[in-house]
């Protein structure tokens, strides 16, 4: 039978990996004595690779060729607070592919920190249009720009009931709000894509909605707020990856997320937490936590009966005050593997074995980045007008190439 390994990680935060593996002694001519060195990132690759791996060192971590690795890099609330983003799934294929499903507010922080350059990631599946599952597109579109994306992104989303309520809509005017930072960097800043929205209709249900190079994607109508969320499931290589996005419960996604190697559901506050911690109404928290969302008690029922290899709860405030009330509504009705997602969570996914941990990082890393393309013609660079670079100060010796 597969195993399970999860290794328990109480939200501590590693710097960088060399800081646990490698010093050296130096010596000043003022004292001898130790002093922590600097090293370069090829000897902090090496460091990491010689000791346990009691976490995930971004990277530094190849992926198997059979291999599926998928990283939390948002599991919480639209209200952000700084140990959760909103949501956002990254799944890396041993086949050197990358998926990432929702985008949402606060996310882009969590993915610098993973030594990944932008051009890397260049599909994105949105379940629907709440700020918290697409709030950080435009950063994730401004930011790979600015940080040398060489590939084109493309956006798969859902349809709504008219056309201003479907992904193709938001994106279109999302780039409209953004036509003065556009018009600011052309022709200052190379590689900008215009991305390309796939638009499908989220009345179908399992269609195929990406297959290439073996992976499989479908999607299924979830049930929130209004028409138009979907559910995800994830297939190459024998494994299988599910996303519920925000829904309730629903027949189709008992009948389409069976056989999941890891299936990420929400697993919402419980109704007294909604009261007791955000203020809600009785009626309001209700309503909210057991009809717009899935309660805990109906996210463990759905695990149950999807039996998945790793059920992983995500879209809550998961902390020592909420844990013990939501896990414990959990395992009244399911008793099977059972990850509660945090920001920066990784599972290594593979027929034989599925490996939980936390990533460990730099939260002043630098984003990884490429050599951009020339930049356009000037032609296309929007310039200040007169009376602005009139007021232009520049003085001898500063700024030389200026002079």
């Amino acid at each position: 039978m597969a195993r399970t390994r999860l290794i328990p990680v109480l939200g501590l935060v590693l710097v960088v990996a060399v800081a646990a593996a490698t010093y050296s002694l130096g010596r000043s001519d003022e004292r001898a004595g130790k002093q922590r060195a600097l090293v370069s990132l090829a000897e902090a690759q090496q460091a990491a690779s010689n000791v346990p791996r009691d976490y995930y060192y971004p990277g530094t971590e190849a992926l198997a060729p059979d291999e599926m690795r998928v990283l939390a890099l948002g599991t919480g609330m639209p209200s952000a607070r700084k140990s959760q983003a909103a949501s956002c799934w990254l799944v890396q294929l041993g086949n050197g592919e990358n998926f990432m499903f929702d985008l949402g507010t606060g996310s882009q922080h969590n993915f610098s920190v993973l030594a990944i350059p932008y051009s890397d990631i260049d599909k994105i599946f949105l379940s629907h249009l709440h700020s918290d599952h697409f709030g950080d597109l435009d950063a994730f579109l401004m930011g790979g720009w600015v940080a040398g994306r060489r590939t084109p992104i493309e956006i798969w989303g859902p349809s709504g009931t008219a056309p201003e309520l479907g992904t193709k809509y938001a994106v279109d005017n999302l780039l409209e709000v953004l036509t003065w930072d556009i018009a600011s960097r052309s022709g200052r800043v190379s590689g900008l894509y215009q991305p390309t929205v796939h638009e499908f209709d989220y009345r179908e249900e399992n269609q195929v909605i990406y297959d290439h190079n073996g992976v499989v994607v479908r999607s299924w109508p979830a049930i929130h707020a209004i028409d138009g969320p979907v559910s995800f499931s994830l297939e190459w290589n024998g494994l299988k990856f599910v996303f519920s996005g925000d829904s309730g419960p629903n027949s189709w996604f008992i009948e389409y997320a069976q056989n999941a190697d890891l299936l990420v559901h929400e697993t919402f506050f419980t109704v007294d937490q909604l009261q007791e911690k955000l203020g809600f109404p009785r009626a309001q928290a209700i309503e909210v936590g057991t009809r717009v969302h899935t309660s805990p008690q109906a996210a463990g029922k759905l695990f149950s009966l999807t039996k998945p290899r790793m059920a992983v709860g995500y879209h809550v405030w998961i902390d020592w005050e909420t844990a013990p009330g939501i896990i414990g509504m959990i395992r009244s009705v399911y008793d099977g593997p059972l990850s509660m997602a945090k920001d920066l969570m990784v599972w290594n996914v593979t027929r034989d074995e599925i490996l939980v941990r936390k990533a460990a990082y730099d939260e002043d890393s630098w984003t990884a980045t490429e050599p951009g393309d020339p930049l356009p013609a000037p032609g296309q660079l929007t310039d200040l007008s007169p009376w602005l670079k009139d007021a232009k100060i520049t003085w001898p010796g500063i700024d030389e190439f200026e002079q």
